[in-house]
């Protein structure tokens, strides 16, 4: 089967496409015949900011084709999507049956990989940040395939007022279409008025504005890879909070929430609440232009690759 292999020096450009032998899962593991792979913004940081090979992880949705020692919830032929932490740029990827979901007979694979894992993270921001209807909130990142569902969460919810935060004028009208009720620039000298919740995709010299913008009171989620210092001053003059989310903590320590959070999104995704938005498919072989499209920030959505 062919497979995509990261080699040391960093950089898109030191993605491989290569012929390996077909893996064999093991206990508690499902193969899939990947139909679509979504491109996650960590397994670009790890690609960029790694010194030594890095596993290329990532969202895998398809078909069963085999389910190693004590798989008991799938069987062959049933079509799934869930995240694979080894290998997803590959025509076959493991996936960890605790990891995987099915994907309903209405959703295609692109629609799943671009809907679940950023969906929940989404979801999980925003239950976090615990906003209150007529709250204001602002997303950060949000051309993002996070960030876009993060809107369309905020606006559900009952949000007052939708702030997107860009990187480029060009994205506006893109975030608008979502919800966004007013759009600022990362460059903007003010963010415009003080916001209730800030739900943070980006990390790094962001945090420093992202904190300015917050009322007396404010919250603001951290659930990026990006890192970054807060002023514990900023906090203090604001009565404010950081609060840090990671997904899957919520799946290795809460299952029932994991599962309802799951059953919502489907549902929500066939009422047309929540609209995935898929920026680009790409074939397997052509991966690092999928990471150079996501680098140069130019990703309105979602990044999909297709083997």
């Amino acid at each position: 089967m062919r497979r995509v292999r990261h080699e040391a020096g960093g950089g898109p450009g030191v993605l491989l496409l290569e012929e390996v032998p077909v893996p064999e899962p093991g206990p508690g593991e499902l193969l899939v015949r990947a139909e679509a792979v979504g491109v996650t913004l960590p397994a670009v940081r790890k690609v960029r900011e790694g010194t030594g090979p890095v596993p290329l992880g990532g969202e895998v949705a398809g078909v069963v084709a085999a389910v190693g020692e004590g798989v008991t919830g799938y069987a062959v032929g049933d079509r799934v999507t869930g995240l694979c932490f080894s290998h997803a740029y590959a025509e076959l990827a493991v996936v960890q049956e605790k990891m995987a979901s099915r994907i309903p007979d209405r959703a295609t694979a692109v629609d799943a990989v671009a809907l679940v894992r950023s969906g929940l993270v989404a979801r999980g921001a925003h239950a976090a940040g615990r906003p209150r209807p007529g709250d204001a909130v602002l997303v950060t990142a949000a051309a993002s395939a996070i960030g876009t569902l993060a809107l369309q969460y905020a606006k559900a919810g009952g949000a007052s007022r939708v702030v997107a935060a860009v990187s480029s004028a060009d994205k506006a009208q893109f975030v608008r279409a979502l919800g966004a009720d007013e759009v600022v620039l990362y460059g903007d000298a003010s963010w415009g008025d003080p916001v209730d919740v800030v739900l943070d995709g980006v990390g790094g010299e962001l945090l420093g504005p992202a904190v300015r913008s917050l009322a007396p009171g404010g919250r603001l989620v951290a659930f990026s890879s990006g890192g970054g210092t807060v002023d514990a001053y900023e906090l203090l003059v604001r009565g404010a909070s950081v609060i840090g989310f990671q997904m899957a903590a919520v799946a290795r320590d809460e299952p029932d929430v994991y599962a309802r959070w799951l059953d919502e999104l489907w549902e929500l995704h066939r009422e047309g609440t929540l609209r995935p938005r898929v920026c680009a498919e790409i074939p397997l072989a052509e991966a690092a232009r999928a990471h150079e499209v996501i680098e140069s920030r130019r990703n309105l959505g979602k990044v999909v690759l297709v083997p």
